[in-house]
Formats: C-alpha cells, structure tokens, sequence
C-alpha cells in the first residue's frame, strides 16, 4: 500500500492498480473529471494504464458552468 494526496486529503491505494480504478473506488466513477498528478495533467485516454506512486499529490477537478 502507498499513500498519496488526494485533493488534499490522504488516501491509501494499492500501488499496482491503475487510477482509473482509484477513482473509482474514491467515488469520482462517471463523473467529467480533469486528473492531475504532481501538478501534470493525465489524458483521459491513460488512466487505465497509470499507476501511481507513494506520495504522488493527485488534483481532481470537475469543469464549472457558468457565465
């Protein structure tokens, strides 16, 4: 197990499984969400495949409506 930050909170994950599970399983499944990993942006088209590690600080964003 590895700890990373999570939108500022600590989250213990499992260091072989991808983000895409991840964020599933910190409730952000289904969701339009822009991922960052230690200040770098993650295309959608790479969760399945990046894996994470200890201490990584991950910024999940959700795009805001408005005018």
């Amino acid at each position: 197990m590895i700890t990373v930050s999570v939108n500022n909170q600590a989250r213990q994950c499992d260091a072989a499984s991808p983000l895409t599970a991840h964020l599933d399983a910190w409730g952000f499944c289904g969701e339009k969400i822009a991922v960052a990993v230690n200040g770098d942006f993650v295309p959608r088209s790479q969760y399945d495949e990046y894996r994470l590690s200890d201490g990584d600080q991950l910024d999940v964003l959700a795009p805001v409506q408005g005018g």
